[in-house]
């Protein structure tokens, strides 16, 4: 049986001796967020999570992967200027991805205001977005939520290199393939819930 974020979160609770109560004086919360954490009607972002692994002292990668197991619906960009490569990246997404919420773009400073209030579990990025670069949308993106997935997505092998120095999870040469885009859901630093199937 596979257990929850939830359940997880009340047994190691209970491991350290705490009521909802204790542990929600600690994180500073109120106990009924705790106990929305635990019934699973609310998940904790990744400011809590670090929080939490403090509080109960645990890895806090574990925690974040219990998170991202549990979350159904999963939010997704790509941001590509080409509308030809983004609509066809689209298509391989949401047959890759069938549980995801899934939003594309041409301009960075719009998934920039898209990701501010909806957190972007996977992002695939261009390198050369015009007169922007990808690498400056990575760095934007971690700082709005440090444990987005970036994947860099480039017709130019050369950029490898730079792309590595990054906090990305990988690299990908155009087109974006069904192939391509499920292996490297397989390396992901913080991996989620993909969904559907793997044929």
């Amino acid at each position: 049986m596979e257990f929850t974020f939830g359940e997880n979160l009340r047994k190691l609770r209970e491991k350290k001796g705490l009521s909802q109560k204790q542990l929600g004086k600690q994180m500073f919360v109120n106990p009924s967020t705790i106990a929305n954490w635990e019934c699973g009607r609310r998940l904790p972002d990744a400011v809590m999570v670090l929080r939490l692994a403090k509080c109960l002292g645990v890895d806090a990668n574990t925690l974040l992967q219990l998170v991202a197991q549990s979350e159904k619906n999963p939010n997704v960009i790509m941001v590509d200027d080409s509308e030809i490569i983004l609509t066809g990246g689209m298509s391989v997404l949401s047959d890759v991805l069938p549980n995801a919420t899934i939003a594309g773009f041409i301009w960075p400073t719009e998934a920039i205001e898209y990701a501010k209030i909806n957190r972007i579990d996977l992002a695939i990025l261009d390198i050369e977005l015009g007169t922007s670069s990808g690498f400056d949308l990575c760095s934007e993106l971690l700082k709005i939520y440090p444990f987005t997935n970036i994947l860099f997505l480039t017709a130019f092998i050369d950029y490898s290199y730079d792309a590595w120095k990054t906090e990305a999870s990988g690299f990908i040469l155009k087109p974006l393939t069904h192939e391509g885009i499920k292996e490297q859901l397989r390396k992901l630093r913080y991996p989620f819930c993909v969904g559907g199937s793997d044929k």
